[in-house]
């Protein structure tokens, strides 16, 4: 999600954007989903025993949006080192890691729980872009086959975790969490703080790693014939893996598939992967998907391609701004459903999110009427904020 180009002057890679386009706009789904679903604080969209198929697949087609995010910024943090020394893109990248884990601590915590006593921290994907950012500014000295190494290793074998007895409790249970296997965690900071932890650092962090790997594709040396064969190669490869090993449920999630009630439901087993922490199954089903988009539409260019490049071009700022739009309007709907101001805090469930007591919101229809409205609501301030990027050249831009 965050772009590492420079803001103007440089050429840009069309399918890289595409692709992030797309997923800036199925991200969105989701958090209106999260936002304005009657059940969207309550329920399980994956849940078998009570999700139907519709909703199931509201939540799925939203798995291939963080993955890829993580992978395109290792993709990007490449081609920004391809404009800098070694010691330089370091410095960038930690300088803009840190930045964005400040952005995750306080303004998409606010915009998530809009209380203004922060008592809940919200660890989501800036949180752990910003520190694998960091991760990789410490390793870019490294020779690239190194990281690939390292990054390898981490993507393929961190689901080991899964056969192990962890600590559940104390400080080397909060660590283990937020490094390892955070999946909704809340880790205590006093009596009336909490962290609210959905992203493990070293999972996520193998995955920027190799995409900074398959950044070494985008060099402008690199015959892309020859580059989109690879990643049409690795991505359909990481395809059959997939299946093969969920399959015969050998390795690579916690959570295996198993025969349900019909075949429709069995497939959704089939697919429902485990994101906290991201499984093998999980990446390879995703970013998999990923390559081969990366492969199929470098040379795509037309009217829709160009809508989503529109949003792929400014990725940051539609992402902090979209948050914002859907908690505007999450207040109007919040009021014009008859709701009041003793209704903003919602004690008795103890939810940390303001605005949102029970029965708030609409069915799934109207989850779709409000997201379309969202995402066409962003289409003009992203297309200014695109152009200004193009044309002007403050340092501050390449934070953006």
């Amino acid at each position: 999600m965050p772009n590492l180009y420079e803001p103007s002057g440089k050429q840009r890679i069309n399918s890289i954007d595409i692709l992030r386009g797309v997923i800036m706009l199925i991200m969105a789904l989701d958090h209106t989903r999260d936002f304005f679903h009657t059940a969207g604080a309550t329920s399980d969209p994956t849940n078998m025993a009570t999700t139907t198929p519709i909703l199931f697949f509201t939540r799925w087609i939203t798995h291939f949006c963080a993955p890829n995010f993580v992978f395109l910024s290792g993709i990007s943090a490449y081609i920004a080192g391809t404009r800098r020394t070694k010691s330089e893109l370091s410095t960038f990248l930690i300088n803009r890691g840190l930045w964005l884990v400040f952005v995750e601590l306080v303004f998409l915590t606010f915009a998530f729980t809009l209380n203004p006593l922060f008592n809940v921290f919200i660890l989501q994907v800036l949180w752990v872009i910003g520190l694998s950012m960091v991760i990789l500014g410490l390793l870019v000295k490294l020779p690239l086959k190194v990281i690939a190494v390292i990054g390898a290793l981490i993507f393929f074998s961190h689901d080991i975790l899964d056969y192990l007895t962890l600590p559940q409790t104390g400080t080397g249970a909060n660590l283990l969490k937020l490094f390892l296997t955070a999946r909704g965690s809340v880790i205590p900071l006093g009596q009336t703080h909490v962290i609210f932890d959905l992203y493990a650092i070293i999972p996520w962090t193998g995955v920027m790693l190799l995409g900074y790997v398959f950044g070494s594709l985008y060099q402008a040396s690199f015959n892309p014939q020859r580059r989109r064969k690879i990643l049409l190669t690795a991505g359909l490869l990481s395809l059959f893996v997939f299946v093969v090993l969920r399959y015969f449920n050998l390795y690579g999630d916690p959570q295996p598939w198993s025969v349900q009630r019909n075949g429709t439901y069995t497939f959704l087993s089939f697919l429902n992967v485990t994101k906290y922490p991201p499984s093998l199954m999980y990446l390879l089903m995703t970013i998999g998907v990923g390559m081969v988009v990366l492969a199929l539409t470098e040379k795509v260019q037309n009217k829709l391609s160009a809508i989503f490049i529109v949003y792929g071009n400014v990725p940051f700022f539609y992402y902090v701004l979209h948050f914002y739009l859907l908690r505007t309007t999450d207040i109007v709907v919040f009021y014009a459903q008859g709701f009041g101001n003793k209704d903003i805090v919602d004690p008795k469930h103890q939810n940390p999110f303001l605005f949102s007591p029970p029965h708030f919101g609409f069915n799934l229809g109207g989850v779709y009427i409000v997201w379309l409205c969202v995402i066409i609501a962003l289409y003009f301030p992203c297309r200014w904020f695109s152009r200004y990027k193009k044309t002007h050249k403050q340092w501050w831009l390449s934070y953006l």
